[in-house]
């Protein structure tokens, strides 16, 4: 595939990517996504020729962005405390779409865990990545002890809020708990260092 081909394929996705979250994987249809991007379904069949075919390069794409956005945070926050705090505020950072759409991968692995999709293990790659991460975070802050345990409360404490903010169309519980969740791991790096 050229590179124009290519650059197309990546339109695709992105499209797919964006409908998924905004309306869901269940509720989006092929004619959706080419419609999105402008193309004849024939073009669309071409670059996927099935709807896991594109929820499975959604995902890879997503994966592959979270990975590169913590390489970002690693290279622009030299401590780990600000790293994780930076973690942390990303529902602020986000916080009109998360109160209309909730947590974009948080509501996929949802939606897909209610069919037990067989693409769901997959999906799940999406919060790995994000925990894999916050481990390393707090281990570099001297938190070894539960150290997965704190990692999954951190990744569990953040879907909630998304959860709740966005059943609620509520900014100021969002802001509310993401500064309780700050002070909670402020609180644990005390622990840590006793």
């Amino acid at each position: 595939m050229g590179s124009k081909g290519e650059a197309l394929r990546q339109r695709i996705i992105a499209a797919a990517d964006e409908l998924f979250y905004r309306q869901g994987y269940e509720n989006t249809s092929f004619s959706d996504i080419a419609d999105a991007v402008g193309i004849s379904r024939g073009n669309f069949y071409y670059h996927f020729k099935s709807k896991d075919e594109i929820l499975n390069a959604v995902i890879n794409s997503r994966v592959s962005g979270i990975d590169k956005m913590l390489n970002e945070w690693n290279k622009e926050f030299t401590d780990p405390k600000q790293r994780l705090h930076h973690y942390i505020d990303m529902p602020l950072r986000n916080q009109e779409s998360i109160s209309s759409h909730g947590c974009p991968v948080g509501s996929l692995c949802t939606e897909l865990a209610k069919t037990s999709h067989s693409m769901l293990d997959d999906a799940n790659k999406m919060f790995t990545v994000f925990r894999k991460w916050l481990v390393t975070q707090l281990e570099l802050l001297g938190i070894n002890d539960n150290v997965e345990q704190v990692a999954m409360h951190l990744l569990a404490r953040g879907q909630g809020i998304a959860t709740v903010t966005n059943a609620f169309e509520d900014k100021e519980f969002l802001q509310q708990e993401v500064k309780q969740l700050k002070q909670w791991l402020d609180n644990e790096v005390l622990k840590s260092s006793h």
